[in-house]
């Protein structure tokens, strides 16, 4: 992946086909609608809330479909619950080491870190508690 515009078409096609409802009941098909995340001083992040804590309730938890775009950088900030990220295409990376497709990162409670992604990435993301800029 490079940073040229067409970055962002190729990470479309590794999208996954996203179904939600009640199974038996309104199960479908839906559109991933990417939002820019302006929050918590991210840059070149944009999302797709599957829940958030509208759902869930304050202080609850949280899932989305993340894009990193080439150069995308997050402040350091601190997970009060498990947060789990499950790489989909390109790389993340943290101060521990860099993590291709395919690569699952489980954080405990507690855990402090800044991801970056010099060249994007996709990734399932899912918070047990809202983060905290540290």
């Amino acid at each position: 992946m490079t940073s040229t515009p067409e970055a962002p078409a190729a990470l479309a096609e590794l999208l996954p086909t996203l179904f939600t409802g009640m199974p038996g009941a309104s199960f479908s098909e839906r559109e991933l609608v990417f939002q820019p995340v302006n929050a918590d001083g991210r840059s070149q992040a944009e999302m797709v809330p599957l829940y958030t804590v509208k759902e869930t309730g304050e202080g609850g938890p949280a899932a989305a479909i993340m894009r990193y775009l080439p150069g995308c950088e997050a402040p350091a900030h601190r997970h009060p619950g498990y947060e789990m990220i499950y790489v989909l295409s390109g790389e993340l990376e943290t101060d521990d080491g860099t993590y291709g497709a395919g690569s699952l990162l489980v954080m405990p409670p507690d855990s402090v870190h800044a991801p970056r992604s010099p060249k994007g990435c996709l990734g399932l993301v899912v918070w047990e508690r809202p983060v905290q800029v540290v």
